[in-house]
C-alpha cells in the first residue's frame, strides 16, 4: 500500500496513550492530523479523528516505533 494513497473519510484514527512513548513520529509525519500533548505524547488533532484525508496517515502509523497509532477503516 502506497503511503501517498488518500484515506477514506470513514477512517477512525487514534493514539493508544497507554502505549505511546512520545517519540513524535506521528506529528512529524502527518502534522495535519497529529500533534503532541502538553506531556509530549501523540494526540489526534480535534476534528481530525477521520484522518482528514491525509495521504500520510498510514505512513505516520508505520513510523510509530511502538505501534501506538491506530487507523481503522470503516
Amino acid at each position: 500500500m502506497s503511503p501517498t494513497r488518500p484515506t477514506s473519510p470513514t477512517n477512525r484514527v487514534s493514539v493508544d496513550t497507554d502505549v505511546c512513548i512520545g517519540a513524535g513520529q506521528c506529528a512529524l509525519t502527518a502534522p495535519a492530523v497529529f500533534t503532541q500533548d502538553e506531556d509530549g505524547f501523540g494526540a489526534v488533532l480535534p476534528g481530525r479523528e477521520d484522518g482528514g484525508g491525509s495521504p500520510l496517515l498510514r505512513e505516520a502509523a508505520r513510523a510509530c516505533p511502538v505501534s501506538a497509532v491506530r487507523v481503522e477503516e470503516g
